[in-house]
């Protein structure tokens, strides 16, 4: 299990963001030598964990549970050939490219040990937003992406260092519970009917996440002591993906994103 590439975005304006400056750092490369990866503060002031990254709208992107973004070559090489067309690593929008290593199928909680210093968690996965769609320029990419359901993982920073290409990655601690990251992307996207099941990965999981999976317990209980159906009263309250602010009601998530 290794880096196959560590990448780096910089701004660059586009037409399908609705970042207010109309610029973007989705379009990652692969660079040669150390980048440093340390926590970015928490979202809407901090960005990138990734040192010379950019995080152009941190309003939905970056901060300290959405520092680092991972993406299987493996899953990147399924979608090469469902698309039929080259996919680059990073082309993404991953930081990290990886080798041997199950990302989607990983545990919420679960640490990886990078290279010789730096330790990642795995909080949640990557809920996609129209810059994402406009970035590899894939009529209703949203939709197949949400509906394949391998969303790579955003991981959060629990030791700082420097990490390159061909590092090995270990995973050093795997938690008790089967909160994977496909778990928790089907109960923020397409069945919400699994939010309760994301409790089990407690204070790991995304902070938006556990919100959600808190609300939407709390009505149905709410609707048990009124004798009332489930799901009335309408909306979970759970707002919008995290590819524009937070987790979105499950039935809109796959069609009406932004980012």
């Amino acid at each position: 299990m290794r880096l196959l590439s560590v990448n780096l975005g910089r701004p660059r304006p586009v037409p399908y963001t609705s970042q207010p400056e109309g610029v973007t750092g989705i379009d990652k490369r692969p660079v040669d030598g150390p980048v440093r990866v340390s926590a970015p503060g928490p979202k809407g002031v901090g960005g990138s964990g990734l040192a010379g990254d950019a995080v152009c709208e941190t309003r939905h992107h970056g901060g300290d549970d959405q520092a680092v973004y991972a993406m299987a070559r493996e899953d990147l090489d399924a979608w090469e050939r469902a698309l039929g067309r080259t996919l680059p690593n990073g082309c993404f929008g991953e930081n990290l490219t990886t080798e041997g290593i199950e990302v989607s199928g990983a545990l919420i909680g679960e640490r990886w040990a990078i290279g010789d210093e730096v330790v990642l968690e795995v909080t949640s996965g990557r809920i996609p937003c129209r810059t994402f769609q406009g970035h590899l320029g894939e009529k209703g990419w949203v939709k197949r992406f949400t509906e394949r359901g391998a969303p790579g993982a955003y991981l959060r920073v629990v030791r700082s260092g420097d990490v390159r290409a061909g590092d090995p990655v270990r995973v050093v601690h795997r938690p008790g519970h089967e909160v994977t990251v496909a778990l928790q992307f089907r109960a923020m996207t397409t069945d919400r009917t699994l939010l309760p099941r994301l409790l089990a990965a407690g204070p790991a999981l995304h902070p938006e996440s556990l919100a959600a999976a808190r609300a939407h317990v709390e009505r149905i209980e709410r609707s048990e002591r009124l004798g009332e159906p489930e799901g009335y009263g309408g909306s979970d309250g759970s707002g919008g993906s995290e590819g524009d602010g937070g987790p979105r009601n499950a039935e809109k998530s796959a069609t009406v994103p932004s980012g």
